[in-house]
């Protein structure tokens, strides 16, 4: 993998750079180690940790531009006070540990934005992990549908999924799965419970994993057989398929979020369906599964190759049903290219 520790001093403009926060750790040297640091300066980038992980560190950096170092009796002060500004990430640092980093006397500087501005472009490392997270989510669910038996609880659903994921390779969960049945799907973050599976019941799944600490992101709806009465239910997936469809038809680099947002919102309001479109198109994904850039209604951010981030239009009618349609997609040259492959976009009927 490639380090990112002199791209991120570069873009803070800062003589060093100073994080003890899990994800950008694992951005900017690709391993993440509890209440441990790390410190990037003109010299290199170096990781500060204990016994737990040091010899791992030091296997895992062997040749990198990475050096591995035992915590001992240096303090923080010790580590900061030799420099004269230090990027931090004001987002990620408490009041209480920002008035102890300032005790010391050097000058703090928000690094968030030259933060924000380097994870938002992913590198080919990076998207090759996405591109795996992506591959394992669709082989588990493509797993999981003739698993799927009627008194199923969403949960247990949820479960075998999950299973399937992690016996396909998964690192991790994404976030925790979202399983909805029937009138359920009709929230959007429907907290998945016991409500067990029946004959009719559509069936709407949102997922994901991570390889390396990267997300996958995927949302597919269903009927688990079909008792003849989803005409309007149908009549709102092929609406949300054909926005789904468009924007990868007609988004391209140089449009804003809020630009590309409107390709699907628009042709939802065509269709009759634009009040039932109730969050945004998309959101980026790469560490964390949602992140910069934001692709809705308020996104001024100017889409660029290299970022990755959800197509994801919905419908939701409250009491009744809900779709949603996603793929984790990026820009490449100027276009929009999908991670998902496997699983169909066309409506299933188990």
């Amino acid at each position: 993998m490639v380090t990112n520790g002199k791209k991120i001093l570069e873009l803070a403009g800062t003589e060093a750079v100073y994080t003890t926060c899990g994800y950008q750790m694992r951005y900017i040297i690709g391993f993440d180690a509890e209440n441990g640091a790390v410190l990037v300066d003109e010299n290199g980038t170096t990781l500060y940790t204990d016994s737990r992980y040091i010899e791992a560190a030091e296997k895992r950096f062997a040749g990198t531009d990475v050096t591995p170092v035992l915590w001992d009796k240096r303090t923080v002060k010790d580590l900061l006070e030799p420099y004269k500004t230090v990027g931090i990430s004001f987002a990620e640092t408490s009041h209480a540990d920002y008035l102890r980093l300032a005790n010391i006397g050097v000058e703090l500087v928000n690094m968030d934005e030259a933060l924000k501005k380097a994870m938002t472009i992913k590198n080919e490392w990076e998207l090759s992990c996405i591109r795996k997270a992506c591959e394992i989510a669709e082989d588990g669910f493509n797993a999981l549908l003739p698993e799927i038996k009627e008194g199923m609880t969403e949960t247990e659903v949820a479960a075998l999924l999950e299973y399937n994921m992690r016996k396909l390779g998964a690192h991790g969960l994404a976030f925790d799965t979202i399983v909805a049945f029937g009138p359920h799907a009709a929230v959007p973050h429907h907290e998945t419970g016991l409500t067990k599976l029946k004959f009719g019941d559509e069936v709407l799944i949102d997922f994901g994993c991570r390889v390396n600490g990267y997300c996958s992101d995927i949302t597919r709806t269903f009927l688990f057989g079909d008792d003849g009465k989803h005409e309007e239910f149908k009549k709102a997936y092929a609406c949300v398929l054909k926005a789904h469809e468009l924007v990868k038809e007609k988004l391209v680099a140089g449009m804003t979020g809020k630009e590309a947002d409107a390709i699907a919102r628009d042709c939802l309001k065509e269709c009759g369906y634009g009040d039932l479109f109730t969050h945004s198109l998309g959101h980026g994904i790469g560490l964390n599964i949602h992140e910069f850039p934001s692709i809705s209604p308020r996104g001024e951010t100017t889409l660029e190759n290299g970022m990755v981030f959800s197509d994801e239009p919905g419908v939701y009618q409250a009491g009744e049903y809900g779709i949603r349609i996603e793929d984790t997609v990026t820009l490449k040259d100027g276009k929009v290219v999908s991670f998902m492959g496997k699983t169909s976009r066309e409506l299933v009927i188990l």
